[in-house]
């Protein structure tokens, strides 16, 4: 059903139209990520190195072949432990003033493992020339880690690879999201500190939709781990797997195959030992190394956003996006591009 209102203020709250049967034009239909309901059990350290196994082992047995996108964080360096030899593996680096690089540390787990690297470079202009690709696969406006997934997944169906393999959901299951699990919320507190952003401050009939907090609502509470392993879930997934699907590979990750069997320890994670299960797995597997501080995917939008104005159109509030955070501005100068896209008839 056509909800145009809606859809942008699911959008700007979760990154994610959460409600599957709503579109932003009659004919336009969002792409959902579908969850393979077939879980990996997990009671232990063991468990999880067993199933990545099992995972790869399952896509290799049917004749696929695997890239891995490798960062600089744990997730990733683990699954280099378990892909075949010379598996091929990318590295994002986005060419911006101060953008993050992890290229130096994503190459020292690559030559620990013995596999071969190539860096993909991500520029602006990249961004603006693959987003509305993106967008008319999606039916909806993009994450801003999608074009750069995109990139990489080109570049390995170049190569090749029919499954590329990501370290993502790792931190939605073992509780990498500190921010999100720093303390037993209130609903209302939940609901605030998740919301990407309030569109009733960014757009003039801007609607908040709680709906999917209510799901989990427990009195006054909720359960925000719940929560996280649901929409958040499958908002992080559908970005991966868009970008994926849209270039011609398989989007592919064991973490999101996995299911605890028990409940996280908070207390660990709020005194910073996060993903306490997965840290014990990288010692293991590279006992030479020190932990390494946990980084986001780089994505130079706050460069590249720095000197934008703001959005034009007029379902936006005049100057909704001043002293918004690069993420932030991103999404609003998205769904401005996207509803662009959808009046020229290119969606």
């Amino acid at each position: 059903m056509e909800d145009k209102c809606y859809c942008m203020s699911s959008f700007l709250i979760y990154r994610y139209i959460a409600d599957e049967c709503k579109t932003f034009k009659e004919g336009v239909t969002p792409y959902f990520f579908k969850a393979n309901p077939n879980k990996f059990h997990i009671n232990s350290v063991q468990d999880v190195s067993d199933s990545i196994q099992r995972y790869i082992d399952e896509i290799v047995a049917a004749g696929g072949k695997l890239g891995l996108a490798l960062s600089g964080g744990i997730d990733s360096a683990i699954l280099a432990k378990f892909v075949p030899a010379n598996t091929q593996t990318y590295t994002f680096r986005c060419v911006a003033p101060g953008s993050l690089d992890e290229t130096s540390i994503a190459k020292n787990y690559a030559d620990i493992c013995s596999l071969p690297n190539k860096v993909i470079e991500v520029t602006w202009d990249d961004y603006m020339t693959v987003s509305p690709v993106l967008m008319k696969h999606k039916g909806a406006p993009v994450h801003s880690i999608e074009p750069q997934i995109y990139k990489a997944a080109i570049e390995a169906k170049k190569d090749g690879v029919t499954h590329l393999l990501f370290g993502e959901n790792a931190d939605i299951i073992f509780g990498g999201m500190d921010g999100l699990l720093a303390k037993d919320w209130t609903f209302d507190e939940f609901v605030q500190r998740y919301t990407y952003l309030d569109p009733r401050k960014i757009l003039k009939q801007g609607e908040q939709i709680i709906e999917p907090f209510e799901k989990y609502r427990k009195g006054n509470n909720i359960d925000f781990y719940g929560f996280i392993c649901d929409y958040f879930y499958y908002e992080a997934n559908n970005s991966y797997d868009n970008a994926c699907s849209t270039a011609g590979v398989q989007y592919s990750t064991p973490f999101n195959r996995m299911k605890l069997d028990f409940t996280l320890d908070y207390d660990r994670i709020r005194t910073g030992d996060t993903k306490y299960v997965l840290r014990e797995l990288f010692n293991n597997l590279y006992p030479q190394l020190g932990q390494p501080v946990k980084i986001p995917m780089p994505r130079a939008v706050t460069q590249w956003l720095s000197d934008w104005e703001g959005p034009q159109r007029s379902e936006f509030i005049p100057h909704c996006a001043d002293g918004l955070k690069g993420d932030q501005r991103w999404m609003i100068f998205i769904l401005e591009m996207f509803l662009n896209l959808l009046d020229n008839g290119k969606i």
